[in-house]
């Protein structure tokens, strides 16, 4: 008798650990928060004199104060974790099926303060700016980029500096899966360097949402200088 109960009690606890250690629910528009004005004023008043992860416990307290829904909050949370750090809020969500956009805002960033992400798959977060994740190997081999690289030595593909408002394009990839189109900047040895043109790939997707990788689609010239 004993046996058994310490047999239920161990299947409960695997059980309870399990549940807990899988989201609730799938990340949606109820997570979207646009900043107020006044927000990013009050809140470097309440929180200049903290530093590291104190400094964005504070930052998503006043998150709260200033009226963002819980689910903002909680996703504000979960990236921090995902992303080891960055603070981000989400500012524009569209859903694509298994797999949803999400624009994100970083307003800690000096630069480059819009990020995009890929949500609701597996993983549950893909960060398009993740230059590794990116089929750079083929890229660099293609002829297109030799072509590049004899005009601009140092070239190679940047972080993409996004508005928070243009969509990627999606479509449907082999066996019901889902495609996402995005460009990135090429430069030639530096953020502010030459503009070498864009470099295209696409995120790759199962049909239940499965991350497959990305696949390099080819190159976009430069715009004609004025």
């Amino acid at each position: 008798m004993r046996y058994a109960y310490l047999m239920l009690a161990s299947l409960f606890l695997c059980v309870t650990l399990t549940a807990q250690s899988k989201p609730s629910s799938k990340i949606g528009a109820s997570a979207v928060w646009q900043l107020p004005a006044q927000f990013m004023i009050t809140a470097h008043e309440a929180c200049d004199q903290s530093s590291g992860s104190k400094l964005s416990e504070c930052m998503m307290a006043q998150m709260a104060k200033s009226g963002a829904p819980a689910d903002a909050v909680q996703f504000t949370r979960e990236l921090y974790k995902q992303s080891h750090g960055e603070f981000g809020l989400m500012t524009g969500f569209q859903d694509e099926g298994p797999v949803a956009f999400a624009w994100i805002t970083y307003p800690l960033r000096a630069n480059t303060n819009y990020g995009l992400l890929l949500l609701n798959g597996q993983p549950r977060i893909v960060n398009v700016e993740d230059l590794k994740l990116l089929d750079v190997k083929t890229m660099k081999q293609s002829p297109q980029f030799q072509d590049v690289k004899r005009q601009f030595p140092t070239v190679d593909v940047w972080p993409g500096d996004r508005d928070g408002k243009i969509w990627p394009n999606s479509q449907f990839g082999p066996d019901g899966g889902i495609q996402f189109t995005v460009a990135y900047p090429l430069r030639n040895g530096c953020h502010a360097c030459a503009n070498a043109g864009q470099a295209i790939f696409n995120w790759n997707f199962d049909s239940t949402g499965k991350f497959l990788g990305t696949s390099f689609q080819g190159m976009l010239d430069p715009p004609l200088q004025q």
